[in-house]
């Protein structure tokens, strides 16, 4: 959280992360070009916010392209803002998150945990519930395969999908169809891409969701920073995290 908060004290950074936030996925001549300042100086300040984990690059061939990753941000809410603060505070905040629609985001977060633990609790059932507001995942983890998110609460799955590459503990890539309402299912299919990298006693764990419409609708990815929160919460403590997903649908398990 240190990191954090000295990334986000100077105003250039804040209006980097500004820039990400109305356009994500830009290169640095791209993000320089907006700015009154050498391309040195703006690579500086993106390296800061690499290093505060608020920016994720990502290299496509020759060039590095930069998306904001608000899951830190998110971490630091619930710390500080959200204890002191009623359910309707967050929600809020996760409007204004809502409100950005991109082709891809990436997530991305650190979480004390070993690969194959990690890896259990992105596929194992009850532990997914206990960090994705109650919804369970099923499926074979086979490649081909087909999985379904469900929920006790809801009438019909939240979430089908394929199964394309399944690697343990390493990368599992999906297909993503959103089916809890008919506005979000008729955006059609996405893709989901979970890489789990061992960082010493811990690991990072990138989410990268691609191939969304230009117009997506942003409740398909919005809640990745409040299952990613969980999820680390879950394998750090042993305990759930209180989210305004979790407040919302958790007490309908």
């Amino acid at each position: 959280m240190d990191a954090v908060f000295r990334a986000l004290a100077d105003p250039t950074r804040r209006e980097l992360l500004d820039e990400l936030f109305r356009q994500d996925g830009q290169s640095l001549n791209a993000l320089a070009g907006r700015f009154d300042m050498t391309r040195v100086a703006v690579a500086k300040h993106l390296r800061v916010l690499e290093d505060a984990g608020v920016v994720v690059s990502d290299r496509r061939g020759r060039e590095k392209l930069h998306f904001l990753n608000p899951v830190p941000i998110r971490l630091v809410h619930d710390r500080w803002v959200g204890k002191y603060t009623e359910p309707w505070a967050a929600g809020l905040t996760g409007l204004k998150r809502e409100l950005e629609a991109t082709v891809e985001k990436l997530f991305e977060i650190y979480i004390r945990t070993t690969p194959q633990q990690l890896w259990e609790a992105i596929t194992d059932p009850t532990l997914r519930a206990r960090y994705q507001f109650g919804a369970r995942v099923e499926s074979d983890w086979s490649i081909g395969s087909g999985y379904l998110v469900t929920h006790d609460g809801a009438p019909r799955p939240l979430v089908e999908g394929e199964n394309l590459e399944v690697d343990p503990p390493r990368r599992l890539v999906q297909t993503f169809r959103a089916t809890w309402s008919d506005d979000v299912a008729a955006q059609g299919t996405s893709r989901v891409t979970w890489e789990i990298e061992p960082v010493g006693d811990s690991c990072r764990l990138l989410v990268r969701h691609d191939q969304l419409p230009e117009d997506a609708n942003p409740q398909i990815y919005g809640g990745w920073p409040m299952i990613l929160s969980g999820l680390k919460t879950v394998l750090e403590t042993g305990q759930e995290l209180t989210t305004p997903g979790s407040l919302r649908y958790g007490s309908a398990r």
